[in-house]
């Protein structure tokens, strides 16, 4: 007689129970939610992945008449719509990623219900998804960055540039790890995803998306103006700009310390209360 074999699947007792080479096991399951996501999001839209273009250059227009024209704000040598381009492209990817971990147990429980795989492997196609939509958007900007760079608009590109990976690991698991907090709160707190959208509005006011810090430092009150110095989504943001438009002026490597140490504290506590919460959410949702 054949050997009769059977796989029982238990929920995880530890909290630091992980298992993250299961994650690995399903990889395949994952990038079918990465093409998903990217293919069908504008699949029935007329302009389709055109807009992943539009959506940053309306806001980078919108943003220079407003900030730049009319409040006056300067941004030096650099023209103001390139500027604002570069803040929106990597803080897009950031509010994305939250906005799409957001409600990751409340939008999949019709899935989560039936089948088993490793949960975590939604929230991980979110941010690769993003990623997609951010390497087309840095194509854009660079297509821009060319085009006013031979006007002589467009400051001087550095060496720091090299460190550009770790900008966009800062912002994909800050926000994935702030998404899957949230997500892990929203199954006993229906409300809280109501604020998502609207405390990530207010987070770009005060991520210096279209001002430099210099400027917040020398026009707003000192509470303020403190709050927006040490938001490691403006000093990450800031560093960009200082990499890109202003080379050899005033960055350091060592400004993005604090950022990547509160980057892998959040996304380890999300990490942990995600886990902890797919034990029992079915049963709470």
């Amino acid at each position: 007689m054949s050997e009769i074999r059977e796989t029982v699947i238990t929920p995880k007792k530890g909290l630091f129970e992980l298992n993250l080479k299961e994650v690995w096991q399903y990889r395949d399951l994952l990038f079918q939610f990465v093409s998903r996501d990217v293919i069908t999001v504008y699949k029935q839209t007329i302009l389709g992945p055109l807009w992943y273009l539009i959506q940053p250059l309306f806001t980078s227009v919108i943003f220079t008449l407003i900030f730049n024209n009319i409040a006056g704000i300067q941004t030096g040598s650099v023209n103001a719509f390139l500027f604002n381009l570069a803040g929106i492209v990597v803080w897009n990817y950031f509010a994305d990623c939250i906005n799409g971990t957001a409600d990751t147990f409340k939008k999949n429980e019709h899935i989560f219900g039936k089948v088993y795989f490793p949960r975590l492997i939604m929230p991980l196609s979110v941010i690769l998804s993003n990623l997609v939509k951010l390497a087309i958007q840095i194509v854009i900007f660079l297509s821009f960055y060319m085009f006013f760079f031979f006007k002589g608009a467009a400051g001087q590109l550095g060496w720091e540039i090299i460190y550009f990976p770790i900008i966009v690991f800062i912002m994909g698991f800050m926000g994935l790890g702030l998404g899957m907090i949230i997500s892990s709160l929203t199954t006993k707190y229906r409300d809280l995803i109501f604020l998502v959208g609207f405390g990530v509005q207010l987070l770009m006011y005060l991520s210096a998306v279209m001002y430099p810090i210099s400027l917040a430092q020398e026009r707003l009150p000192k509470q303020l103006a403190n709050l927006v110095s040490y938001n490691p989504i403006a000093v990450v943001i800031d560093s960009l700009r200082k990499m890109v438009f202003y080379s050899g002026e005033n960055f350091s490597i060592l400004d993005l310390g604090f950022p990547v140490l509160l980057t892998l504290f959040v996304f380890g506590a999300g990490l942990l209360l995600f886990n902890k919460t797919e034990k029992s959410f079915i049963d709470t949702i």
